[in-house]
């Protein structure tokens, strides 16, 4: 098992993180899918269980250009369905990833996400780790700024140094951005990963271990950048704006091309 822990610092405070990021999952599923691939929604509706409330949410990614050649070259038709079980009480949020109708227990990916206020992501054990998955722990830092993008992701709109917000006039980050800038909030995400799969357990594991920076680094650039067309939502319009992308979801995984972020 690979435990990485990735903590994303974000120019906003916690309430506006929870609309924005909704909004953004919203947005980039929809900038995912398409050509039969993409992102389907099955279930999302408020849950209660053991005394937690929140929204629970399940949804299906039809990956095939999504995921690495070496598993695309091995894995049979209809195999690479990624199956993702959200409970999402915020501030904490639990995510599963698995592949129940092939790879079944062989799979399984936990994230679990703790975001805390005021915060550049110092706090050196916010997960409650033991000392053994401690010592397995790797901490990676993901700047919104700062950190180099991959020239296929990259679009001056979702630049945060080329972006100013004309809502909350917060933007045109410096490489300071963090000892500069109010209000700040972290993402605290601890990330494990198991892949059973004799002979190619630890290339894979390391693959999807280097694609979550990635990720989280591009998801979080648009979240800011996308600030003034989320800033100011109530609960409600971002419920109503997912069961839109949802319709949206389902038209596009019938029609048009492949879209999105690929993997060779």
């Amino acid at each position: 098992m690979l435990i990485r822990e990735f903590r994303v610092v974000l120019p906003l405070s916690l309430e506006e993180y929870h609309v924005g990021q909704l909004y953004s999952v919203a947005e980039a599923s929809k900038n995912e899918t398409g050509g039969g691939e993409g992102v389907e929604v099955i279930v999302n509706e408020p849950f209660e269980e053991d005394g937690k409330k929140g929204q629970f949410t399940h949804k299906i990614y039809h990956l095939a250009s999504k995921v690495p050649k070496v598993i695309r070259m091995l894995a049979p038709k209809g195999a690479l369905e990624i199956h993702e079980k959200a409970w999402n009480c915020f501030p904490y949020c639990k995510t599963i990833i698995s592949n129940p109708d092939y790879m079944k227990e062989g799979f399984y990916i936990e994230i679990i996400t703790i975001h805390k206020e005021d915060d550049k992501g110092l706090i050196e054990n916010i997960h409650d780790l033991p000392p053994d998955l401690l010592a397995k722990r790797a901490v990676l830092h993901v700047d919104i700024v700062n950190d180099p993008v991959d020239a296929r992701d990259y679009k001056p709109e979702w630049d945060p140094t080329k972006f100013k917000s004309e809502k909350t006039g917060r933007g045109l980050l410096k490489p300071d951005w963090k000892d500069t800038s109010q209000p700040l909030m972290c993402a605290y995400k601890l990330v494990k990963c198991e892949f059973k799969w004799w002979g190619l357990q630890g290339t894979v594991e390391s693959r999807i271990q280097k694609v979550y920076p990635r990720l989280f680094r591009n998801f979080h650039r648009q979240v800011f950048c996308w600030i003034d067309k989320w800033y100011g939502m109530t609960m409600e319009e971002i419920r109503a704006i997912e069961e839109e992308a949802k319709r949206e979801l389902d038209k596009q995984r019938r029609d048009g091309e492949v879209r999105g972020t690929s993997e060779q």
